[in-house]
């Protein structure tokens, strides 16, 4: 890539050069670690001597490779990701599934201890659920290191250096300290840098910082140690880009020694925990473990009291075991999750894991960054004043003439461009000057018409220091310079247009956060052969204002809204200004009246207890770092928050990992903060996070009914056979028997649950405390209830079953049927805290198949003759089975009755 030369008749850009060393030899290596101060705040000329690098010349090719060697390659390192096997193991490692393959291996050995088959069908049962669990785990939960890869791809390819005195192109990975960068527009950083020489440079920094518009640069400044990444303006970073005009600069990190390998080792060093729904079930396995063994116990020493075969007290032992435990329950908690996710699918968002869609709907806390999250993350002219009319206009498609002559100006003094695209306008150059050439397109003045029409004769380039740009200009038979600029400094300029009539205008947009520019003309007699500042921006004549915002998203005000109804708190977090952030806050109503705003800095200065204590009455947080991020979202999780973190930008992914669940987003969202994160928002928008909560909040419910049905049912069967042991030495129900209930009976209905529409108002409740139980809400004791009114069923049925001839197939029989119809019917009741008729008894499609499906597999077990002889059944006269379907019904009225007595009140169910 070749530097452009100045244009005939245009003066050189001015450069400004930091400082100078004497040369160095590179026989010695740089001793960067031994640095007392950070690159950004060391003299210029003691950072180059450090370097050892001669600013005139660069390094020596010889210096460079003993440096590679040193150094090694500029380029992020990764750990290595676990194997598919390891994912797979991870999936088993829990208290449930463990005591699943316990019961099944107990099922094996029995079965070959008494050469029956029915313990190989059991243990074969069993296994087959656990590997289906396992497998739709890994399949969701597969997550590679994507996050570190994307860092790598964002790494400059290719780098020109001066070495040996010469400009040459060489492997961005083989960059070294002291190695001398030379930039210009359209390059991208390949490593650290501290800036030599500037010449109108700007850099985008907004992977780094969240910050859309470019930051100005300037090789002289003066940093202090402590300022962010955002404020140090003699630095340029790895994977940022330059916007605009050139530079020359000497690299001080490599690497992971990178702010963008800071990120990475923040992204490698943070603890991904378990989510609140698997701290849940994990605890729920335990109890449930737990009560298998007690119960298990005292049956076993029950029979060995009364004198009952050692091996049969064992069977029993095993079958109530298997009572005890739900096989189901991690299945059907991964389907009802995995319908979640297709339900969000068709929202717009993307579920990297399968617990997060139940994280999301417990979320009380949204970290959002403001930066093409909250805003467009573009440039737009909003606001223009002319001097001529001395009003304040709204920028629209059809403004008056005065505000078109502005925009024309304005349009002239620029050098961006629009071209078109498939989806409207693609913008090219600086974000503010797009904004003024799109804003003059919308009004019919295109600038590629303009710069015909008005050709340019000459130009003096913006400059930080000047903070102006101008450029000259034949219009109608005039030569007309345009000058464009900060207010305050075109003000002292101009000697017409009154231009201390916009000073009240100017104050009043800036507190509104819109970037003020203003715009003054000149007439001149020549175009003078080498034009100066003090040639052409003087006497000027004052045009008016243009001001411009990083607009809100329409959407993403209602979003907020709606987020403070259901009791979750929105906050900002953001690396741009504290005004234009705390600005959009309160236009957004993230900021609300008593509310306050804090930047990096003030931050800073506090520890974390205190960030603690403070942080419910801080809603926007400003010129923040990756840390700082990190440091909000663990303030809010020690108050007992879950966290939701939003981000687009390479600065949002570490704190998207530490986030109980992180938001990427799917358009303008690097590749890092999407490997970051457990959700993707493929259509940028903040208002799906709404749609997502909704979601999340009705998955939540709908698993909660998944699983106190199942627990219901499971607690039923553990009394049935506790009860009928103690009071007949006899179980109502073999281990095969219970183990098909609890597949077939059980699991189906359930899942179809998980599958209930959402429920009315589940957006205008607070979220559930982090540390609320599963059957919190009374949820508990009516599973407890249920079980009871099972149980009772189950042994009446049994005792008609018996008679007088103590028929046990006959009881086993009834109290199969009754134990598995009763728990198909009672699905119904679980589908709401309303009236089953008032919600419409079959108005769940998916729960009547599933009911369907259970009742024609039980048909299959209780009719088919090798089927009935397999399970240990027996024929039924007519009077029985009418029998065993009245008291299965029983459920049903029962529980209408506790709704209608107000004794069934809850979150959901």
């Amino acid at each position: 890539m070749t530097r452009r030369p100045p244009e005939p008749g245009h003066s050189p850009e001015p450069v400004r050069r930091a400082g100078s060393a004497r040369p160095a030899g590179s026989a010695v290596q740089p001793c960067l670690e031994n640095a007392s101060l950070p690159p950004h705040a060391e003299a210029t000329d003691r950072l180059v001597e450090r370097l050892r690098v001669d600013p005139a010349t660069g390094l020596s090719t010889e210096e460079a490779a003993r440096r590679l060697r040193a150094f090694g390659e500029n380029r992020l390192q990764g750990r290595k990701g676990k194997s598919l096997f390891r994912r797979f193991l991870d999936q088993l490692l829990n208290v449930m599934i463990l005591i699943l393959l316990l019961a099944a291996t107990i099922s094996f050995g029995m079965s070959v201890v008494e050469h029956d088959p029915s313990g190989l069908y059991e243990g074969l049962l069993i296994l087959l659920i656990v590997l289906l669990n396992a497998v739709l785990g890994v399949l969701q939960e597969s997550r590679a290191e994507k996050a570190l890869e994307a860092l790598r791809k964002m790494a400059a390819p290719r780098a020109r250096v001066l070495r040996d005195g010469r400009e040459s192109i060489v492997d961005a990975a083989a960059l070294v300290p002291g190695d001398l960068l030379l930039l210009e527009a359209g390059d991208l950083v390949p490593a650290d840098a501290r800036l030599l020489e500037s010449a109108s440079l700007r850099s985008e920094e907004s992977a780094l910082t969240g910050e859309s518009v470019p930051v100005e640069k300037d090789a002289r400044a003066r940093v202090d140690a402590g300022a962010t990444i955002g404020d140090r303006l003699n630095m340029v970073h790895a994977g940022c880009s330059i916007t605009y005009g050139r530079g020359r600069a000497a690299v001080a990190a490599t690497g992971q020694a990178t702010e963008m390998g800071r990120i990475a080792n923040l992204l490698e060093s943070e603890i991904e925990g378990a989510t609140p729904l698997q701290q849940r079930l994990a605890d729920l396995g335990k109890k449930l473990g737990y009560l298998a063994l007690a119960a298990c116990a005292v049956i076993f020493a029950i029979g060995i009291v009364d004198g009952i075969p050692v091996l049969e007290i064992f069977m029993t032992s095993v079958s109530l075991a298997v009572s005890a435990i739900p096989e189901g329950l991690p299945a059907i908690v991964t389907i009802v999750l995995s319908i979640g996710v297709q339900r969000m699918v068709r929202r717009n968002a993307i579920i990297r894991r399968l617990p997060a869609v139940e994280t999301l709907g417990s979320a009380s806390v949204i970290c959002s960054d403001k930066t093409g999250t909250l805003t467009q993350n573009r440039m737009t002219l909003v606001k223009a004043y002319t001097a001529s009319d001395g009003a304040v206009e709204d920028i629209a498609d059809d403004n008056s003439p005065a505000v078109r002559d502005l925009l024309l100006y304005g349009a002239l003094c620029s050098d961006a461009a629009v071209e078109p695209a498939d989806d409207g306008f693609r913008l090219l150059g600086d974000p503010t000057e797009s904004a003024i050439v799109l804003a003059a397109l919308a009004n019919g003045l295109d600038r590629k018409d303009l710069v015909l029409a008005y050709p340019r004769l000459a130009e003096i380039p913006f400059e930080s220091e000047r903070k102006r740009m101008t450029t000259v200009h034949a219009m109608d038979g005039r030569i007309v310079a345009i000058v464009k600029g900060a207010y305050d400094v075109l003000a002292d300029r101009c000697s017409a247009g009154h231009p201390e009539a916009a000073a009240g205008v100017a104050d009043r947009l800036g507190r509104d956060a819109i970037r003020i520019l203003a715009v003054a003309t000149r007439e001149l007699d020549a175009v003078p052969d080498h034009p100066t500042a003090e040639d052409l921006e003087r006497d000027l004549t004052f045009r008016g204002l243009l001001g411009m915002i990083d607009p809100p998203r329409p959407e993403a005000r209602d979003a907020v809204a709606v987020c403070r109804d259901a009791g979750i708190r929105p906050v900002m977090i953001t690396g741009d200004h504290v005004a234009t952030a705390s600005a959009i806050a309160r236009d957004l109503g993230i900021l609300a009246p008593g509310d306050t705003a804090v930047t990096g800095s003030e931050l800073a200065q506090l520890d974390d207890g205190q960030l603690e204590a403070r942080v419910r009455s801080i809603s926007v947080y400003a010129r923040v770092s990756p840390e700082d991020k990190i440091r909000i979202v663990r303030a809010w999780q020690h108050q007992g928050e879950i966290v939701a973190m939003t981000g687009d930008g390479v600065n949002d992914a570490p704190a998207l990992k530490a986030a109980d669940i992180g938001c990427a987003m799917g358009i303008t969202g690097t590749d890092v903060a999407k490997g970051a994160s457990d959700m993707i928002l493929t259509d940028d928008n903040f208002a799906t996070i709404v749609e997502a909560v909704r979601e999340g909040r009705s998955i939540y419910d709908n698993i909660r009914k998944a699983v106190a049905f199942l627990l219901g049912t499971n607690i039923g069967e553990v009394l049935s056979v506790f009860v009928a042991v103690l009071l007949w030495r006899k179980s109502p129900l073999l281990a095969m028997q219970l183990l098909w209930i609890n597949l077939v009976t059980d699991s189906l209905p359930a899942i179809a649950l998980g599958m209930e529409a959402v429920e009315p108002g589940v957006m205008r409740r607070p979220p559930k405390p982090k540390r609320e139980s599963l059957f919190a809400h009374g949820l508990g004791l009516r599973v407890g209830l249920q079980g009871a009114l099972f149980a009772l069923l189950t042994l009446a049925a049994f005792r008609i079953g018996l008679g007088d001839g103590n028929d046990l197939a006959a009881g086993r029989t009834m109290a199969f049927l009754v134990l598995a119809l009763s728990q198909v019917a009672h699905a119904y009741n679980m589908r709401s805290d309303r009236s089953l008729f008032a919600l419409g008894p079959f108005t769940n499609r998916r729960l009547n198949l599933a009911a369907l499906a259970a009742l024609a597999l039980m048909a299959l077990v209780a009719f088919v003759p090798p089927l009935v002889t397999a399970f240990g059944l027996s024929s039924l006269p007519a009077l029985q089975y009418l029998a065993a379907l009245g008291l299965a019904l029983v459920p049903i009225p029962v529980l209408e009755l506790s709704k209608a007595l107000g004794l069934h009140g809850g979150r959901s169910i």
